[in-house]
């Protein structure tokens, strides 16, 4: 609680927090400029605020009974540092002032005039009085379509359908609502169904979409003529260009006959131009042709030279090598004649420092023998650390693939060496790693005869379910009996899946609770046969040399621990 020495830090905070949501709740300042509230009954002075004598807005009472209004109690408590009552003068303390709500409804019930009267004669509460204001039709508003305009509430629905430059229009000719001052720009300019008359006066009047397709028919469009490309230059109206070609139809012959006869000109040089091109061709590939016979009889000699030189250079090789090997021993023979009494001095001292070292050796051996001991123990320590560490190791695997919702997905690798070992007796079957139906659920697995077992054996895949036993079987229900679905998963995208599904024989000792670490398995023994799991003609169930078993236990009406 905040204490009388600090009285304005936890108030202040306090009234701002009120003062957002009262001024949501009240929709409209009574304090605002050009508000002039006018009461029906004469205003008691126990509705003024005693700091600005208006009416109490959001009222709050201080410890000697007076009332303020939420910003003038805030504003006293905040700009002075021991606030005063201007009433009776007594110090104001935070704590003991509190929301006036009783006050409150009654300021709220005050009856006043609307502002707009004498046009509107509404009376209605302070509490309602910006509910009225928000209806009134003689309210002063502003054009929703922001023209500017102002004016009261009951003339803008007219203002809006007949007067508003913005409002919005349909144009007459193409019906797209515009806004009412630009139709007039989009009927000048834009409009495509806007009537307009041909830009070549010829009397037609058409749409401006329209324009386009008259101008290629407008008789007083100008246009070149169509002898143009053959040397005719006259440009006039089109009605006068057909009167032109009809007139001119022999000059306009002779046109074309002369170009035709340089075209034939051209076409006579072009050919003559072809044919000496097609001489100089069948010359240079006469040439090439000899060039060819003459570079295949260089190269043929080149590499008779280039194995000549080869046996050269080999013969030479081995001249070198031997007369290198020559030069060194007879050097070495030098040397050893030189070096000769220098090295039998040599080498007797350094017999005499080995036979020092050996017997040091043979004192670093003794010392050596009564360390055995010590590093047997040694030995025993990090070869026990190591079977801890494999056997934790082994351990985190086991409990990284187990599963607790009844599921398991077994991966089984190097299929085919496995098959093997299982039919040449070293491995007959393998076990999935344990799966629980929950936390404290049944510990299950699955165990699978890749060679086949029973019935199955060298024939088929025999797959089984295995209950263990489990560190909370006296918690749950015995014996099990819950439906289990045997799937082998097909890895392509076809999905044909083979699944097995039984529901656990409750008389069966393969479902009692385990007194061993686990049960006799019970399952299919012909699951699959080896001709379907290795054909691949229903599916890919193996990949990689790998294939995929999923097992899932059905946990309905099982009770969850």
């Amino acid at each position: 609680m905040a204490s009388e020495e600090n009285p304005g830090v936890r108030f202040s905070v306090f009234v701002r927090q009120e003062s957002s949501s009262t001024s949501l709740s009240l929709g409209f300042d009574p304090y605002q400029a050009g508000l002039n509230l006018q009461f029906v009954e004469p205003l008691e002075d126990r509705y003024k605020c005693v700091t600005c004598s208006f009416v109490l807005c959001n009222p709050y009472q201080t410890g000697c009974g007076h009332r303020f209004c939420e910003n003038c109690i805030a504003e006293l408590i905040e700009t002075k540092p021991i606030p005063i009552c201007p009433i009776d003068h007594e110090r104001i303390v935070a704590n003991w002032i509190f929301r006036d709500n009783c006050c409150k409804r009654e300021v709220w019930n005050l009856m006043v005039y609307c502002k707009n009267a004498p046009d509107c004669n509404v009376k209605a509460s302070l509490g309602r009085f910006g509910d009225h204001l928000k209806k009134c039709q003689f309210e002063t508003v502003v054009c929703i379509n922001d023209c500017d305009a102002i004016l009261q509430r009951k003339d803008l629905t007219g203002h809006l359908q007949t007067v508003c430059e913005y409002r919005e229009e349909a144009c007459q000719y193409c019906k797209v609502n515009l806004i009412f001052k630009n139709i007039k720009e989009h009927e000048d300019i834009a409009c495509p169904k806007y009537p307009i008359q041909c830009i070549y006066n010829c009397g037609e009047s058409f749409s401006r979409s329209e324009l386009d397709a008259h101008l290629t028919n407008c008789p007083e469009a100008e246009v070149e003529c169509s002898y143009n490309k053959y040397g005719c230059h006259v440009r006039d109206k089109r009605r006068k260009i057909e009167e032109h070609e009809h007139s001119c139809l022999n000059e306009h012959l002779l046109l074309v006959v002369t170009n035709n006869t340089k075209l034939e000109e051209q076409i006579l040089d072009l050919k003559k131009t072809v044919c000496e091109r097609n001489q100089v061709v069948t010359q240079l590939e006469e040439q090439i042709n000899k060039f060819d016979v003459e570079i295949k009889q260089l190269s043929e000699h080149i590499s008779k030279n280039d194995d000549e030189v080869a046996k050269t250079q080999k013969i030479l090789a081995g001249h070198a090598d031997k007369i290198i090997t020559i030069e060194q021993q007879s050097e070495q023979l030098r040397r050893f004649a030189q070096e000769g009494n220098n090295e039998i001095s040599a080498l007797k001292e350094i017999i005499n420092i080995l036979k020092e070292k050996v017997e040091g050796a043979e004192n670093n051996i003794a010392s050596l023998v009564t360390f055995e001991p010590c590093l047997k123990q040694h030995e025993l320590l990090l070869s026990a650390h190591k079977e801890l560490l494999e056997k934790t190791n082994e351990r985190f695997r086991v409990l990284e693939a187990t599963g607790y919702n009844g599921k398991l997905i077994w991966k089984i690798c190097d299929y085919r060496m496995r098959k093997q070992e299982a039919a040449e007796g070293r491995t007959l079957s393998l076990f999935s790693q344990p799966f629980y139906t929950s936390r404290c659920g049944y510990r299950l697995c699955a165990r699978a005869y890749l060679n086949g077992d029973g019935a199955g054996k060298g024939t088929h895949l025999s797959l089984f379910f295995v209950v263990m036993k489990g560190e909370y079987d006296s918690l749950l229900l015995w014996p099990f009996k819950q439906k289990v679905t045997l799937t082998l998963l097909d890895q392509s995208p076809k999905k044909h899946h083979i699944v097995e599904l039984f529901k656990a024989d409750a008389s069966s000792t393969s479902f009692k609770r385990p007194l061993s670490e686990m049960n006799i398995a019970s399952g299919c023994p012909r699951f699959v046969p080896h001709t379907v799991l290795e054909g691949g003609k229903t599916g890919t169930f193996i990949k990689d040399d790998t294939l995929f078993i999923k097992v899932i236990v059905d946990l309905a009406d099982l009770e969850d621990l």
